[in-house]
């Protein structure tokens, strides 16, 4: 069996070196798949420092795939070799549990993450269950479809399942790697889209991506002016915000929902949340199912990431980049 080459972090917190290993055995339903494009997550920078406390090393990062089939296990359907396909931060489930059934894999207790353990796509080519590589729709070009996998996938299923619409009233929290995606996704989806930054420089690109209007929360009095103004406000941000003002932004059955993790607990009164029967929520990732939505979404729509690529030599420069917050608005290694 032939080695896999990339890189992978020896030790937690230090830079990323060459690497080779043996894949698992292909099993009859899983594929192996020859990676071209992969994203570089926050989340990538976590696992290589260790900060969630469940790395193990060496660690070949990586989980926003876009390749294509080299070879597929006896019992695949539907994937055939050289088809285009992407994987997300999930590569695995029971198969057999409640959520798994009802099409809710991400929701599995055994949910099987793509690069923790790994490895993860920062090498050549991976082997995952079959079940969680997407077939990539021919009009996204792979270093933009890339970071959906994660980032885009994360955005989508909160505004999809809160049935956000023409009808709708959305802000956005952040016009970063995962805000610039979700204002694109709103607007595809017929809303009136606010972005809120404390970035009044990306005003403008802000615009260009489906924001009707734009909020510089720097400004103390932003957030009183717009009391009772939206059905549904996305924090995309890893940041303590004035949440109580957040609410006071929403309208009667409005919701906050967080994707991006705030270091510190939400502290709330009760009242801002009874008062207008409002809700606070969080979402992550989503199924396959709804990986496949999303992805045919964006085709559809001209939703894309915006990217800065790097080659796979360079990836301890990209993950600088990232941690530095220099990359707007995703960095994509190419192979």
């Amino acid at each position: 069996m032939s080695a896999f080459h990339g890189y992978a972090a020896p030790a937690a917190g230090k830079p990323l070196e060459p690497f080779s290993f043996q894949p698992r055995p292909l099993g009859s339903g899983d594929v192996e798949i020859a990676i071209s494009h992969c994203g570089v997550c926050h989340s990538d920078l976590h696992l290589v420092n260790d900060d969630w406390k469940m790395s193990r090393y060496p660690l070949v990062p990586g989980h926003e795939i876009i390749g294509t089939v080299a070879e597929a296990g006896s019992a695949v359907r539907g994937l055939v070799p050289g088809q285009r396909v992407g994987v997300g931060w999930q590569s695995g489930s029971c198969g057999t549990c409640e959520w798994c059934e009802g099409g809710e894999e991400n929701l599995c207790a055994q949910l099987q993450a793509t690069c923790a353990p790994g490895p993860g796509g920062f090498a050549d080519r991976i082997r995952v269950s079959a079940r969680f590589a997407i077939p990539v729709p021919e009009a996204l070009p792979s270093r933009d479809a890339a970071p959906l996998l994660c980032g885009g996938i994360t955005v989508y299923t909160p505004l999809r399942e809160a049935g956000v619409g023409a009808h709708s009233r959305v802000g956005i929290i952040g016009v970063g790697g995962l805000g610039h995606l979700a204002l694109q996704f709103a607007r595809a989806m017929g809303a009136e889209v606010t972005a809120f930054s404390t970035s009044p420089d990306k005003e403008a690109e802000a615009r260009a991506m489906g924001a009707h209007r734009f909020i510089a929360t720097r400004e103390s009095s932003a957030l009183k002016a717009v009391r009772n103004s939206f059905d549904f406000i996305l924090s995309t941000v890893a940041a303590d915000l004035p949440w109580k003002d957040y609410v006071s932004a929403l309208r009667p059955r409005g919701t906050l929902c967080l994707v991006g993790v705030p270091p510190s607990a939400l502290s709330l009164p009760g009242f801002a949340l009874v008062g207008g029967n409002k809700k606070v929520t969080g979402s992550t990732i989503g199924s396959p199912g709804q990986l496949r939505e999303m992805l045919e979404v964006a085709a559809r729509n001209g939703v894309r990431a915006r990217t800065e690529a790097f080659p796979l030599k360079d990836v301890n420069a990209a993950l600088g980049r990232v941690a530095r917050n220099e990359v707007r608005y995703r960095a994509v290694l190419e192979l």
